[in-house]
């Protein structure tokens, strides 16, 4: 029977975006909305206006049931937006649902039940990547040992065979090359500060939900699986455009960060910097048990030592729920160089209204090796980042522009060789 049968779809829609979660979760149970609130919510609580009730969408990584499988996002299908539904409701409800069941699992997060409900849903369609004139995004295929991987390479109107800096973008669970520069909006960066921006894509056929496989023994080495796959492409971009080799960076969002500090620690020569939004340590995890423990705050990250020491910009919410914050600290701490810093505290808040706490650490030279954003109250989503894309939170500070500019104070790796 489906999971949604007997329910007003329509009328959990509009509950959701009103901001009446409570009510949109009761008919989801088969309650009545005008049922009281369990216990441990306030009768009588007032409600976000439908402008600011929507939180941020939240990215779950789901160990697999067996050692190797592959990892899931179960809160989000792989359905696409126009599919006939199975369950009678209409593509627009059905994207409403898929807000609806993110914002309850958000409000709920320890509610039995609701995380496997959004399976197949799809995703609204987007608008395409705009590309200005004398600009280029153009897809590409690298191949090895380990096999084969697409990616989108953008190339900014300002190109004109001068070597220039290459950003190379890894993907979270269930997103894409175009979602995640859609979010990010990297590409439009990189046509104010003109440089190179690949986007490796994680196929189906490597993890069902399209994550990084950053737990796999296998894919944490250099030279093979993943990391050479990574390497390989970013390789590729320098050669066709003669991208300046000491100046490339690597950058990723949850599953993607956790493949980002995977490639500091096994090419620091060809990384200059890297930025981890809401990811892991290199090392987290071999298996299903160390993931869990890692992403919820256990286990800890050895130091890589001053030779593969990468300089590092991370972003983590303390409210994430999907990969505890303690692995923030953890990832300073692993790309921490031997020796005194100095550290610099400062408090904020974003124009979005999201408070925070950036701290700085600089060599004895006065050189920025580590920094780290700690946002207050953020989930597991790209600080502001667009709407256009999936999990993001606009409120946020710009994750973005603050990643290329610590990344262009940078100037490290030129290993160029095939991997």
């Amino acid at each position: 029977m489906n999971a949604f049968s007997g329910i007003d779809m329509g009328e959990v829609t509009r509950l959701t975006r009103a901001g009446q979660l409570t009510e949109a979760m009761a008919l989801l149970q088969g309650r009545s909305a005008s049922a009281k609130p369990q216990a441990g919510t306030p009768e009588g609580a007032p409600r976000k206006d439908a402008s600011t009730a929507r939180p941020a969408s939240t990215i779950d990584m789901v160990a697999p049931r067996a050692p190797g499988g592959a990892w899931t996002a179960p809160g989000f299908g792989l359905g696409t937006a126009g599919e006939a539904p199975a369950d009678g409701t209409s593509p627009s409800e059905r994207q409403g649902l898929a807000e609806t069941l993110r914002s309850l699992r958000e409000r709920f997060p320890k509610m039995g039940g609701i995380s496997g409900l959004a399976d197949g849903l799809g995703s609204p369609q987007r608008a395409p990547i705009p590309v200005p004139d004398g600009a280029r995004y153009e897809e590409r295929t690298f191949s090895n040992a380990a096999g084969s991987r697409t990616y989108k390479v953008y190339v900014p109107s300002g190109y004109t065979g001068q070597a220039l800096p290459l950003v190379v973008m890894l993907h979270g669970c269930t997103q894409s090359p175009d979602d995640f520069a859609s979010g990010t909006r990297m590409n439009a960066l990189a046509e104010e500060q003109t440089f190179l921006v690949a986007y490796p894509g994680q196929p189906q056929s490597a993890n069902m939900q399209k994550c990084w496989n950053w737990f796999n023994a296998a894919d944490q080495q250099r030279g093979s699986g993943e990391p050479s796959l990574i390497a390989g492409i970013a390789q590729d971009v320098i050669r066709e455009f003669s991208a300046d080799p000491k100046r490339v960076y690597v950058a990723g969002l949850s599953a993607g960060g956790a493949a980002a500090a995977i490639m500091a620690a096994t090419y620091p020569d060809l990384f200059a910097a890297i930025g981890v939004h809401s990811g892991l340590p290199y090392g987290a995890a071999k298996d299903m048990p160390s993931a869990f423990a890692a992403m919820n705050g256990g286990g800890t990250a050895q130091p890589l030592g001053a030779r593969m020491s990468v300089p590092t910009i991370v972003f983590h919410g303390d409210a994430d729920r999907t990969v505890n914050a303690a692995n923030g600290d953890r990832i300073i701490a692993q790309a921490k160089p031997e020796g005194a810093l100095g550290k610099v505290v400062t408090h904020g808040e974003s124009p979005g209204g999201m408070t925070y706490t950036r701290s700085v650490q600089s060599d004895p030279s006065g050189r920025e090796v580590l920094e780290q954003w700690v946002l207050h109250g953020a989930g597991h989503a790209w600080s502001g980042g667009s709407p256009n894309g999936t999990y993001t939170d606009p409120r946020g500070p710009d994750a973005s522009r603050e990643m290329v500019r610590f990344f262009m104070a940078h100037t490290g790796g030129s290993d160029t060789r095939q991997q």
